[in-house]
């Protein structure tokens, strides 16, 4: 028992970490955070902090700002940049405060039941309330409501997404897990979560039919969402990243191919899908998120920086897709996401006439190049000729129909030519 409670103690002080990587000074002002304990209904029996600019419009934009397991609202506020950029852009910003315990305290609940149907209790609806409250005590704009957090906080951004489609425009999920992939409050701590154990791969589709499920029958606009990971995150596997943007390119019915990909900045490495999902992938960072900058970026996607979140152009990756030489029955694309010292390799395998009952795809990886990780697909070897074979789900393909896979790797990846084979 000892062993258990010194373990849960220390993953809570890793996720804390999460919290506070950014410890940079307020500006000047007359505002503060301000403790609400009255807000309305509070099923999670949660406490709400609010921070409103001096300087602001009419009717300002609310951001829901969510901290990671053992933090707090007036942790989160001292440790990220969002009050910052508060009062340089004008919008109030929300801080919850977690008190659930699904084995080490101060979580946002993702894993009930209650919490996973649109009204249906718990942190959800004490969320909710807050944002009512802002909109009824501040004008807040009930057009400009928008979701971010870090680690638990990152997960409850997916959450809020899909259980309230309607309200949120947007959200920015740093270190998160794809709504519902905690079955329960046994599943969510690491260490015996089958959600962050590592081995977590469900279809895109399954990933989608879950956020339609949280509100059966919503037909309007979904919130665009920016994804963030570190790929040596092992907290929270990088792997879960890629089930992210399955969710969220199926819910937005878009390709999980990239529109474009590039690198704003050394080390982050960004996918856009259309102009509603884009994804970074921070080379070598750990459990971390968000850092110096990120929260500004996060801004800048919302479009509370002043300027109107513009559409992603459809280009094509700096790795230019190569087509495969053929193969009996099918055929394979690959494009490629590369940073110095790894890349990311999407793949796209399409079924001949005839269809096909399973697939291989083969590829040889330049020298020093070697495969970290895959989803939707199982790998034979690591390093020069690499085969990869369907999983149980994406093998049977009808008549020209599309699947795809993907996998990481470190090192230089360019050049790579796949060769598919139907079964």
């Amino acid at each position: 028992m000892r062993q258990t409670r010194a373990a849960l103690a220390g993953l809570a002080s890793a996720l804390l970490l999460a919290v506070g990587v950014v410890a940079l000074p307020q500006p000047a002002s007359a505002a503060s955070l301000v403790e609400v304990t009255n807000f309305g209904s509070n099923p999670g029996n949660m406490r709400m902090h609010i921070y409103v600019p001096d300087a602001r419009p009419a009717n300002p934009a609310i951001v829901v700002a969510m901290h990671g397991c053992g933090g707090s609202g007036p942790g989160f506020y001292s440790g990220s940049e969002f009050a910052s950029l508060s009062n340089q852009y004008g919008f109030i910003v929300i801080y919850p405060s977690a008190t659930q315990n699904a084995g080490f305290g101060n979580c946002f609940d993702t894993w009930s039941d209650a919490a996973k149907r649109r009204g249906g209790g718990s942190d959800p609806v004490s969320i909710m309330s807050m944002v009512t409250y802002a909109q009824q005590q501040y004008r807040g704009d009930p057009n400009r409501v928008y979701a971010t957090g870090s680690s638990s906080g990152g997960m409850m951004t997916q959450h809020m997404l899909a259980v309230y489609p309607d309200v949120f425009k947007a959200g920015a999920s740093f270190m998160g897990v794809p709504f519902n992939c905690f079955a329960n409050a046994a599943d969510y701590p690491p260490g015996s979560s089958q959600c962050t154990g590592g081995n977590m791969n469900r279809t895109p589709q399954q990933w989608g039919d879950a956020v339609r499920a949280a509100y059966p029958g919503y037909t309007g606009p979904r919130p665009r969402i920016q994804l963030w990971h570190g790929t040596n995150d092992t907290l929270v596997p990088y792997s879960l990243l890629q089930e992210s943007i399955e969710q969220w390119t199926n819910v937005h019915g878009l390709s999980q191919t990239p529109t474009s990909t590039d690198t704003p900045q050394p080390n982050w490495n960004r996918r856009r899908y259309g102009d509603k999902v884009e994804a970074y992938s921070i080379q070598g960072a750990g459990h971390s998120l968000p850092s110096s900058g990120m929260a500004r970026v996060a801004v800048q996607f919302f479009g509370l920086d002043g300027s109107t979140p513009s559409p992603d152009p459809t280009t094509p990756s700096p790795d230019p897709t190569t087509p495969s030489p053929g193969g009996p029955g099918c055929t394979a694309t690959v494009s490629l996401n590369q940073w110095p010292g790894g890349f990311v390799a999407s793949v796209r395998v399409t079924a001949g006439s005839s269809g096909t009952n399973g697939w291989t795809v083969t590829m040889t990886l330049p020298g020093g190049a070697t495969v970290t990780g895959t989803w939707s697909a199982t790998a034979s070897g690591n390093t020069g000729t690499v085969r990869f074979t369907n999983v149980s789900y994406n093998g049977r393909l009808g008549p020209n129909q599309v699947t795809e896979f993907g996998f990481q790797g470190s090192g230089n990846g360019a050049g790579m030519t796949p060769a598919c084979a139907a079964t």
